[in-house]
């Protein structure tokens, strides 16, 4: 099964997250072959030199040949390159499954941080495009913590 993971790579933390998540999926089962475009370093090393047509076409070619998508949607927003990775795999019918673990996505019983929505700059939860996440939904699912996310992908093994 191949499966291309969606993530901001620009800071440390996020290559190192990116990293760890990686690794975890590919022991799920020798069957997984994920690529990780920060591993790509024809178009990805920072120190070289690759253009926009090289990167879309690199990342392009490896996503519409992938079985799944594993997308990461944390952030202030849905990183741009996720976002359009999304749509390629939406319209490519490739299975999408998203991983948002925002803490301010709890507390939704919370009667307090409901009543400051109607306050002016009190919205106490964080807010994702819900375009980029209807298409997850429609060919996929969201899931908020790492656990449910590797439970997901191995569903997709069968």
């Amino acid at each position: 099964m191949k499966i291309y993971f969606a993530n901001a790579l620009f800071s440390q933390a996020e290559i190192n997250y990116n990293a760890a998540l990686a690794q975890k999926i590919r022991q799920l089962s020798p069957q997984i072959e994920l690529y990780l475009p920060q591993e790509n370093g024809e178009i990805n090393n920072k120190q070289a030199y690759a253009d926009s047509k090289m990167i879309a076409q690199a990342d392009t070619q490896k996503l519409t040949s992938s079985d799944l998508l594993v997308a990461i949607l944390d952030g202030n927003t849905i990183d741009n390159g996720v976002a359009s990775e999304i749509g390629v795999a939406y319209a490519n019918k490739i299975p999408i499954i998203g991983l948002y673990t925002d803490s301010r996505q709890q507390g939704a019983d919370n009667q307090a941080k409901l009543g400051a929505l109607s306050q002016i700059a009190e919205n106490q939860f964080h807010y994702l495009n819900l375009y980029t996440t209807g298409l997850i939904k429609l060919n996929g699912q969201i899931v908020n913590n790492e656990a449910d996310l590797l439970k997901a992908v191995q569903q997709h093994l069968r």
